[in-house]
């Protein structure tokens, strides 16, 4: 096809796609609560060590957090944001065998383009954030969801302050 041009945005939707398949076992938006995505009791999670180790990746996500929250076409890092990535930094410190592709997400309201740029910002300032802690920016990818990603459904604020976030992914350090 000479002549094509690929437009940034759907670069960005493959890139969306392909990461979303290309994954087996739980997915961050698919654990409850308590992080049991691999089945209703959470039978799995033992490969993912325990949540009282605190260099497993259960421990990562229910003690020290995986999300932080932005306000209503927000990208910057409010002090709550703050506090948990200082915590993400302190635990990818410690856990050097791991990267982490950070999520960008918005809520539903405004245009799909919007929300996919929105969630870019939110991932990159997240990882701008962690950069800012000692944390090597190789060790960190970013990737945007815009509003295909919701965790609640509905047209309520209770919802969509959940939507409005960036979640930390992680990968590899799983050597047996």
């Amino acid at each position: 096809m000479s002549g094509s041009k690929i437009i940034p945005s759907k670069i960005i939707l493959v890139t969306a796609v392909a990461l979303a398949l290309a994954g087996c076992g739980p997915k961050p938006w698919e654990s409850g609560a308590n992080g049991a995505g691999a089945g209703a009791n959470g039978a799995g999670a033992g490969a993912l060590g325990a949540a009282a180790d605190p260099s497993s990746p259960v421990y990562f996500r229910e003690t020290v957090g995986d999300r932080v929250l932005f306000e209503v076409d927000q990208s910057s890092i409010n002090p709550a944001a703050q506090a948990v990535l200082q915590g993400q930094a302190r635990w990818l410190t410690a856990n050097p065998d791991y990267t982490i592709t950070i999520e960008g997400h918005a809520d539903e309201q405004g245009t799909r383009e919007y929300n996919l740029a929105l969630g870019a910002r939110r991932a990159n300032a997240a990882r701008e954030y962690l950069i800012s802690q000692g944390i090597a920016g190789s060790r960190i990818q970013v990737v945007t969801f815009g509003k295909e990603r919701p965790i609640e459904i509905c047209s309520a604020e209770a919802c969509y302050s959940k939507n409005r976030r960036a979640v930390t992914v992680l990968a590899g350090g799983l050597v047996g």
